[in-house]
């Protein structure tokens, strides 16, 4: 009969039932801490809710905010000067609108005055106070170069707008004739760009005005005011439009 060797003898240890309970144990804790800070999160502070409220009620009607020393946005935000801002901003823009009455008045006095109404108009758009000067009146057919009888309504306007705080734009019109073969300028996007150029140049160059007070723009004959259909139509879209923007 075969004995057992004493080296033989294998000690099988025992099966633990309760490790899960470790682990359970570190889920429920790890639930219980994040209930904890959603809690926190949650957790309205009462008195500094009030605080708050009071000093908008406060702010809103006027008077002095019970928050002291600070320097957010409630103590920032001061309801007269939002109404301050808003009365000067009523005010310059009814300065402006008075200054552009004035000057439509004073330019239709000095054209009636001098006898200019077939060749200079002025009429007050949504835009602002556009002063139309005919071409003829301005330039020799086909050219771009000042007449002398122009100098002395651009002398008149040059004097009038420096006490306008606003930008004014020079544009160039023209009929739907294409230029001369050989004409001096190209086409008439050419010639409509060069005219408002030189109505612009006088006021830079002659009556020595900011060049940030005007804007150059060529039309051709995009924006006619009457069909082409006639000649004596085409006069009337031949044309430089100075407009006081609004």
């Amino acid at each position: 009969m075969a004995r057992r060797g004493r080296g033989s003898h294998k000690v099988v240890e025992a099966e633990n039932h309760e490790r899960w309970m470790v682990s359970y144990a570190d889920f429920i804790t790890l639930l219980l801490i994040f209930f904890i800070v959603l809690y926190a999160m949650s957790k309205v502070d009462v008195d500094k809710y009030n605080a708050l409220a009071q000093s908008l009620n406060f702010q809103f009607s006027g008077a002095e905010s019970p928050i002291q020393g600070g320097n957010g946005v409630l103590d920032a935000w001061k309801p007269t000067e939002v109404q301050q801002f808003y009365s000067d901003s009523r005010d310059l823009e009814n300065d402006r609108e008075k200054g552009l009455r004035d000057l439509t008045a004073e330019i239709n006095e000095y054209i009636e005055q001098h006898g200019l109404e077939a060749s200079v108009y002025v009429s007050n758009t949504p835009r602002g106070v556009a002063i139309t000067l005919n071409d003829l009146f301005l330039f020799d057919l086909g050219r771009a170069d000042l007449k002398e009888p122009a100098y002395p309504i651009l002398e008149k306007l040059a004097s009038l707008f420096p006490t306008l705080d606003t930008h004014i734009s020079i544009e160039g019109h023209t009929d739907d004739i294409p230029l001369a073969t050989g004409s001096y300028y190209k086409d008439n996007w050419r010639l409509s760009s060069e005219r408002s150029l030189s109505v612009l140049r006088y006021f830079t160059n002659e009556a020595n005005l900011p060049e940030s007070m005007f804007i150059s723009t060529a039309y051709a004959d995009t924006k006619p005011v009457v069909p082409n259909t006639s000649d004596e139509n085409r006069q009337k879209n031949r044309r430089v439009e100075i407009v006081v923007l609004r």
